[in-house]
């Protein structure tokens, strides 16, 4: 089943002006799928566009998308490739009802959306349920076109997809709003999604979060050198195993080029003195998901943590970071509330610390 076969299945040539309409590159990105995944799906099962420009360049209009979505809607149901191809194509090639007169009033099929007026010059759009389900059906909310996109690509687990749908967010906004404006949003919307369904989506928030951790040590640049009194110490308290928002603060601050050392996930209280000890640093991030895990004493032994020669002692400026510790503030202690303010916070401590090192 080729391209050259469109014309049999009521696709007509030049459905679209040359040099309209989206390329592969923004139509995947739209959909979550490699364009690699649309080149095939073009080539394969002669989803492909109706119009070119310059030969052999595609212009992907919306009606084109549209067939592309619900190809989408399909193979996330399990659907097989070859079959969800036939079934778009045999949709495609049904005949039309009569025109409607200029104002509807027909009724509109359960699940489907009423037709646009014909003078109103637009193409016609995915059924609603075709739509639901190649967006996955999360509640995304009102967010950035790539969190449907990664949503998308996670659900199906489609591994290459995701990498690069990720990959280029965090290329084309940088790690602070890359994380706080598209990845964050979606994994909240996965975690949703599992916790609503009966935890039938846990293995799509594993396999996303999986990916997230990823791309954030692809995007990082190599770990600073070690600076006297300019390191950072980032840990999970005892007990507390969400490591991937200490992960994306350390590519941040590894971006800003300040020394860090992770230490990952329930780092037992004797191991995290004994590590801050070894390094001296100039501040220790303590990550708490939950309230069971964050222990003000813990952060209070820390801080009161000193080393050095005799009369130039210092200590560590201790951060306690995550939603573990609402309500349960530290007094003295930072507690910054997003990733930019807890990147801020660390640049600033290490700058004071650098001034008054010898």
């Amino acid at each position: 089943m080729g391209v050259h076969e469109r014309d049999s299945r009521g696709r007509g040539p030049g459905s679209a002006p040359a040099g309209t309409g989206l390329t592969t590159g923004e139509v995947a990105r739209r959909l979550g799928v490699a364009p690699t995944t649309v080149r095939t799906w073009d080539r394969r099962y002669g989803l492909g566009p109706d119009a070119r420009t310059g030969g052999r360049h595609r212009r992907w209009t919306p009606v084109d998308v549209a067939r592309l979505e619900r190809m989408c809607a399909l193979t996330a149901t399990g659907i097989p490739p070859a079959e969800a191809a036939r079934t778009v194509l045999d949709e495609t090639t049904q005949e039309p009802p009569p025109a409607a007169p200029a104002t509807p009033t027909l009724p509109v099929a359960a699940g489907e959306e009423a037709p646009a007026r014909r003078d109103e010059g637009v193409a016609p759009r995915p059924s609603v349920r075709a739509r639901s389900r190649a967006g996955s059906g999360l509640r995304l909310g009102d967010v950035r076109q790539e969190c449907k996109g990664i949503a998308r690509a996670a659900l199906r687990l489609d591994a290459s997809a995701l990498d690069e749908l990720l990959e280029t967010a965090i290329a084309e906004h940088g790690l602070v709003a890359a994380w706080t404006e598209v990845i964050m949003p979606t994994l909240q919307a996965v975690g949703r999604k599992w916790e609503s369904s009966g935890e039938k989506y846990v293995e799509v928030e594993h396999f996303l979060s999986w990916h997230v951790s990823g791309a954030l040590r692809r995007a990082a640049p190599p770990t600073a050198a070690d600076r006297p009194g300019a390191t950072v110490v980032l840990a999970c308290v005892p007990g507390e195993n969400h490591t991937l928002p200490l992960e994306v603060l350390a590519a941040a601050l590894a971006e800003r080029g300040l020394p860090v050392r992770m230490f990952g996930g329930a780092l037992p209280v004797e191991s995290l003195v004994t590590a801050v000890r070894r390094t001296g640093p100039a501040a220790v991030a303590l990550w708490a998901q939950s309230r069971t895990t964050a222990s003000r004493p813990l952060a209070q032994h820390v801080a009161a943590m000193e080393w050095g020669v005799r009369g130039a002692r210092r200590k560590p400026v201790v951060l306690t970071i995550g939603p573990g510790w609402s309500g349960r503030t530290v007094p003295g202690l930072p507690r910054p509330t997003g990733l930019a303010e807890a990147v801020a916070v660390l640049e600033t401590v290490v700058s004071r610390q650098r001034a008054v090192s010898p």
